[in-house]
């Protein structure tokens, strides 16, 4: 599933071709992408300008003219992909399309027909089952600890909670972890201060790294460009089952967390 790195990658790179543009109509090739359906989405965007893309945890929140928004909510497989517009076949899986004044279409591509597009009124109900996002100013050690607090749970599972924290993910909570040297069966409620601090700094530093990198390309994600993230080529524990850890030698452990792939080194994290 996109996390954090790979929806704010897509968010910064579609937006030249969505920002300011007007919507001339939704198209949806798999009715369940969109809500509401194709007919009443458009008699309330057509003819709208796109004023604003910004994301929280793994939505992309489009702004409309009208004060309406778009919330993108890629899933397991979504994507938002730019074609010009002189293609006359569309991208394959493609889902939804985005029609715009210019010509121009912006394709919602999802292999396994998960992902969302709603048409909100207010982003309320968006907002209200997310954490804080990692990477604010206003996100410190201090507001992780509270986070943590009075949770029993495993850390890697705590960690992949929205309503924890916003955005990350399987892969990242595993390169986080690994970072903070924090064994991910630990209870959440029982770091340490300092333990805290380090696995705040780690989850910013990991995050910030995959911007950087394009996100990560395991399984399904891409660009909106149709290239590859790199993320994962510098991953330490995430998807490296049989390899060795690359600050001990010992070989990486997966182990099923709360029904979750977990990958770790059961030295450097004992």
């Amino acid at each position: 599933m996109p996390e954090l790195p790979e929806v704010e990658t897509v968010k910064n790179e579609i937006m030249p071709h969505l920002l300011g543009k007007k919507i001339t109509r939704m198209e949806a090739l798999w009715a369940k992408t969109l809500c509401p359906p194709e007919t009443e989405f458009n008699k309330l965007v057509s003819g709208l300008q796109v004023t604003g893309l910004s994301r929280r945890g793994k939505y992309i929140i489009i702004s409309l003219s009208g004060g309406l928004f778009i919330s993108v909510h890629l899933k397991m497989s979504g994507g938002l992909t730019a074609v010009k517009a002189e293609t006359e076949q569309f991208p394959r899986f493609t889902r939804a399309v985005f029609h715009l004044e210019n010509g121009e279409q912006v394709y919602f591509t999802d292999i396994r027909k998960f992902g969302r597009i709603n048409l909100l009124t207010s982003l309320d109900t968006i907002l209200e089952k997310l954490g804080p996002e990692p990477l604010e100013e206003d996100f410190t050690p201090e507001v992780l600890g509270k986070r943590l607090s009075g949770r029993k749970g495993p850390i890697k599972a705590v960690l992949l909670d929205q309503k924890v924290l916003a955005g990350v993910g399987n892969m990242y909570a595993d390169e986080a972890l690994f970072k903070a040297c924090l064994n991910p069966l630990r209870p959440a409620d029982s770091l340490s201060k300092a333990e805290v601090t380090k696995l705040h700094s780690a989850i910013q530093s990991v995050l910030h790294k995959a911007i950087q990198n394009k996100g990560a390309s395991v399984s399904t994600y891409h660009r909106p460009d149709g290239s590859k993230g790199g993320a994962q080529l510098e991953f330490n524990v995430a998807h490296r089952r049989g390899e060795v850890c690359p600050e001990c030698g010992a070989p990486i452990n997966r182990q099923l967390i709360r029904q979750r792939a977990c990958y770790y080194c059961p030295h450097c994290q004992s």
